[in-house]
């Protein structure tokens, strides 16, 4: 992977409602004050992610997301991980009422029942998938067939009609937490659909 500079100006960046930080790159906002959203943008968002575990934790972390910041989930990611067992589908679908007590008690992620027990159920929602193709096979479905990037950050969507269905799909397939806002967010962040307004600074996945 080879990181590629941008060349923005400050006035072009600003007018794309980009901004240019101390390292001459230009980011959305929401991606460059915080050092932690930073890296993460610089280095995760948008990188393809095509793997049953990967998947699964992210439309897990998004869905702990829902009503919080996106950088209040990434400093507990650790904690997340740990907690629940690296995201392994079959780990967390063998969780019980004593996992649930664990998870409700430790102070280090957030501790909403309807998310945790949500967590568990799509885990076991995500192993159901295994017959048909798997739950990468099946977000990765709804992939647009043609996409164009928006041009300014303003012009960024918070749901497309592919995050709807997609939403409805896990739906009918037993998912919980699953609406098309979160949808969208996950189809950003494992590379689904690139919504990098141009100029901004964007790793080569090639």
């Amino acid at each position: 992977m080879t990181d590629r500079p941008t060349s923005l100006s400050h006035a072009a960046a600003t007018a794309r409602g980009l901004i240019v930080a101390a390292d001459g790159l230009a980011r959305p906002p929401w991606a460059v004050h915080d050092p932690l959203l930073r890296d993460y943008y610089d280095h995760e968002w948008g990188v393809p992610v095509t793997d049953e575990t990967g998947i699964f934790e992210r439309l897990s972390l998004e869905a702990f997301q829902s009503g919080l910041s996106w950088v209040t989930i990434l400093k507990k990611r650790p904690a997340f991980r740990e907690a629940f067992a690296g995201f392994n589908p079959e780990v967390v679908a063998s969780f019980d009422d004593t996992d649930r007590a664990r998870l409700m008690a430790d102070t280090r992620i957030v501790r909403n029942r309807a998310k945790i027990d949500a967590t568990i159920n799509n885990a076991h929602a995500t192993l159901q998938l295994r017959d048909s193709g798997g739950l990468a096979d099946l977000v990765w479905s709804f992939r647009p067939d043609s996409w164009t990037p928006p041009q300014t950050v303003s012009e960024i969507p918070t749901t497309s009609p592919e995050s709807h269905a997609l939403a409805k799909e896990l739906r009918k397939r037993g998912f919980r937490f699953v609406g098309p806002t979160t949808m969208f967010a996950l189809m950003e962040a494992v590379g689904i659909v690139d919504t990098h307004v141009p100029g901004a600074y964007k790793p080569d996945c090639s």
